[in-house]
C-alpha cells in the first residue's frame, strides 16, 4: 500500500470509513495524529531547540526499522505487512 498525505483544507471529509482527499481510514488519520502528536509532544517535554534534527533522527531511524523488518520477513517468507 502506498502512504497518501493528507491534502487539507476542502479536500478532508469525515464521512464514511475514509478520508475521499487522500484515500487513507479515519482510523489510520487518527492513529497518524497521534504518532505526530506523541513525537511533538517529546520534542518539548526534553526543551530540544533543534527539533528539526530529532525529527530527521526519528524519520531515518523508523526508515532502518522498516528496512530490517522487510528484510527479516523475506527471509521468514512472510508476506507485508510485518508478520509481527
Amino acid at each position: 500500500m502506498k502512504f497518501s498525505p493528507c491534502r487539507g483544507g476542502d479536500n478532508c471529509t469525515q464521512g464514511g470509513t475514509h478520508c475521499q482527499g487522500c484515500g487513507r481510514s479515519h482510523e489510520e488519520i487518527a492513529q497518524t495524529k497521534q504518532l505526530v502528536a506523541a513525537i511533538a509532544q517529546f520534542a518539548g517535554k526534553m526543551g530540544y531547540d533543534n527539533f528539526d534534527e530529532f525529527t530527521a533522527f526519528v524519520r531515518d531511524k523508523a526508515n532502518k526499522k522498516i528496512q530490517l523488518m522487510r528484510e527479516e520477513d523475506a527471509a521468514l517468507g512472510v508476506g507485508l505487512p510485518f508478520g509481527r
